[in-house]
């Protein structure tokens, strides 16, 4: 050993604790293929497995913070030093479990959103089901269902998100979201009369979906800076390339998004079928032939 040391120009204590180092790691190895093999032949799950999995690494790698670290560093039976260093440990080996909890006491203290909220954290939306230390679970909503309707899909979604990715709460302080019917209609249709009809319609049937809006709007001011000069629906025109666009635009709670949305529609197009001077437009092409004049027609 001596002679050794002395051909790596290491004196005898370094050298001891630099084999001392490779006994711990060669060990520790060793204990963690063991304890591997044994929860692959105990735990038939593969989630269960990939979590012992996971649970054996963390171990390991903090075993081997430690224990080298007694070799290295003097003083490190003391309080102050060890917990240094075991808290340097947790830091690498399990960065992401302590920024999942971390996201979980941002969760329980700030209270960003709780049980039955409807919330969007990155490209997830959905409703919270339960909130657990390391994650937090909603039934999904959205993706390939229009109209925010529920998927049906259980999403565990890891708590470190709250911190790393935008979060909208549907919910939490104003609970009412801004919705927009776009109704297009020819260009040859009477779009005065059509304004008209869609304005009275939306202030049948969404008007009272504001109910209690504005009230809210009052609480979350104190804590947020919310203002909305009207609350009325409203019904706005432009022009588009195939026809005019009538967008009606009002109030609701995004649970009711979907049935007004339909009976709104349906209203629509009971209403426009009593007068032949509206039609809805659709892209069209129109052909002529030389030498004839342009008829009209939808554009």
């Amino acid at each position: 050993m001596n002679t050794l040391a002395q051909q790596l120009s290491l004196s005898s204590e370094v050298f001891g604790k630099i084999m001392s180092s490779v006994a711990i790691l060669a060990l520790l190895w060793l204990l963690k293929l063991l304890a591997s093999s044994v929860a692959r032949r105990k735990i038939s799950d593969i989630a269960r497995f990939h979590h012992w999995r996971r649970v054996i690494v963390y171990t390991y790698s903090f075993l081997a913070i430690v224990l080298i670290g007694r070799v290295w560093i003097k003083g490190i039976d003391s309080i102050a030093t060890f917990l240094g260093l075991t808290g340097a440990g947790l830091a690498i080996a399990m960065h992401e479990t302590i920024a999942n909890l971390a996201g979980w006491l941002f969760i329980v203290w700030h209270q960003p959103f709780n049980l039955g909220d409807r919330i969007q954290v990155g490209e997830i939306a959905g409703d919270v089901i339960d909130i657990r230390i390391f994650e937090f679970s909603v039934i999904e909503i959205g993706n390939w269902v229009d109209a925010d309707q529920s998927t049906g899909r259980i999403v565990h979604v890891p708590n470190s998100k709250v911190l790393r990715e935008p979060l909208a709460n549907y919910e939490t302080g104003f609970e009412y979201i801004w919705h927009e019917i776009p109704v297009l209609i020819t260009f040859e249709s009477d779009w005065e009369k059509a304004k008209k009809i869609l304005t009275d319609i939306a202030r049948e049937k969404a008007e009272h979906l504001s109910e209690g809006a504005e009230a809210q709007i009052r609480r979350a001011a104190m804590k947020y800076l919310i203002y909305f000069k009207s609350l009325t629906p409203i019904v706005y025109t432009s022009v588009k390339e195939s026809g005019v666009l009538l967008t009606i635009r009002y109030i609701v709670k995004p649970r009711e998004r979907r049935n007004s949305d339909q009976e709104i529609w349906e209203a629509i197009l009971r209403a426009f079928a009593k007068h032949d001077d509206i039609q809805l437009a659709y892209p069209t092409t129109r052909f002529f032939k030389a030498g004839e004049g342009k008829e009209g027609g939808n554009g």
